[in-house]
């Protein structure tokens, strides 16, 4: 008999597949944010037209929503040889130091894992490169290109001076907002406030959590006055969300890994909410993949209560195991754990691919946008769609559906709320 996780390894990506005309991928976000289209998909499979603003009013009572607070950084930043040769450098994830607190706070130098263009005409020497920071002073930015890291990546090393200036001053003067590839066009000043949500906090993600761009401050208080009780986790959203999916079956494909760091109080939040039964929303797939990483996190505590809360992370297919267990005591050896530890937040790691196949375990409702085809994403969107038995196509009623409205696709496209 064929294993659950053999089964789900031998998903076919081109099943994931749909025609999406290049007019119908937003270069802009709506304005106002929260006036753009949402399509709702309920319990009953029934689809049904409103805009984002209405929300509030279309989530069960006593919601418990969790949105990520992830800040996009000026990720990319442009420089030149003194021969007049353009060098991008594409910031990935810090190295040195490798907290991303750490590494905004660091003086004077900091090394990073990125991703440089015309990486051909760089092959060594300094590059500078003069910086106006946000207070009015004068910096100056030096770059030197160390060695190879993972993939095609490269290990750069910033140096700066003033060296006391910190490097979340200098990386806000030097670089610029990192919007995605499918857009096809330069960064503009609106993408600085565009692509950021309205309670984007902590600084560390090069993509937005797309599905949390269209709430506004008025939609936030709607929610409140209609008892959706709004909490937030962090996870740095990675390049490798715009990762295309290339080998035929997914189980050839490596999924990328996330850091995320959740708070104590809001794992109690979700024992209670699902020992009551209420329903757990998630705002964007990066908060989906935090919230269903956790019970498998827990089951790892369970099975061995030695492991550091800090060191703790979830493999691709690990759900596909076939396990037995039990969420909500899983949630609680996570709880114990920080309790024993006397924490109230870690930072841990996952790199889950969510697909046909998958238990899902906490989340119980997803806000997300229209997503690539051929995705990742996608797999989980069939996924949670199929979870109360529809078929695993159902995703493509839903987009056919959309793409008949003319609703707009992608990162600054229209939005969905699935129940």
């Amino acid at each position: 008999m064929t294993s659950l996780s053999d089964q789900v390894k031998s998903i076919h990506i081109a099943d994931f597949d749909y025609p999406l005309p290049d007019g119908r991928i937003a270069p802009h976000p709506c304005e106002p944010r929260d006036a753009c289209k949402l399509l709702m998909r309920d319990r009953d499979a029934g689809i049904s037209h409103h805009i984002f603003r209405d929300l509030p009013a279309l989530l069960p009572q006593h919601t418990l929503m969790v949105c990520n607070n992830t800040r996009v950084i000026n990720a990319r930043i442009r420089m030149r040889k003194p021969t007049g040769a353009e060098i991008e450098i594409f910031c990935l994830e810090p190295e040195q130091p490798r907290d991303y607190a750490q590494m905004f706070a660091a003086t004077g130098s900091c090394r990073w894992i990125c991703l440089v263009g015309n990486l051909k005409r760089w092959k060594e020497g300094e590059l500078q490169k003069e910086l106006t920071l946000p207070d009015g002073s004068r910096a100056l930015l030096r770059a030197a290109n160390l060695a190879p890291a993972k993939g095609n990546s490269r290990l750069i090393e910033f140096a700066w001076e003033p060296a006391h200036a910190t490097f979340a001053s200098i990386i806000e003067a030097a670089g610029y907002i990192p919007i995605p590839p499918y857009l096809n066009r330069d960064s503009q000043q609106a993408d600085s406030t565009d692509y950021q949500t309205v309670y984007s906090k902590i600084k560390g993600s090069v993509a937005a959590p797309t599905a949390g761009l269209h709430f506004t401050p008025e939609v936030l208080a709607d929610l409140r006055a209609h008892g959706t009780d709004m909490r937030e986790l962090t996870l740095h959203v990675g390049a490798g969300t715009f990762q295309p999916v290339k080998s035929q079956e997914i189980g050839g494909h490596p999924m990328h890994t996330e850091v995320f760091s959740v708070s104590a109080s809001l794992l109690r939040e979700l024992i209670e909410a699902l020992a009551q039964g209420r329903t757990v929303a998630a705002v964007g797939t990066t908060t989906v993949r935090t919230l269903e990483s956790l019970p498998y996190m827990g089951r790892r505590l369970m099975k061995d209560p030695s492991l550091h809360v800090d060191d703790l992370h979830v493999d691709q297919f690990e759900p596909y195991q076939g396990d037995e267990f039990s969420t909500l005591d899983a949630l609680r050896a996570l709880l114990r754990k920080l309790d024993d530890e006397d924490r109230d937040s870690f930072t841990a790691s996952t790199a889950i691919m969510i697909s046909p196949g998958f238990s899902w375990r906490i989340v119980s409702a997803m806000v997300t946008n229209f997503h690539q085809p051929q995705s990742t994403l996608l797999l989980l969107v069939s996924s949670f769609l199929s979870r109360t038995g529809a078929p695993l196509n159902e995703w493509r009623r839903v987009y056919d559906e959309a793409l008949a409205r003319d609703y707009r696709f992608l990162s600054y496209g229209d939005s969905c709320l699935f129940i």
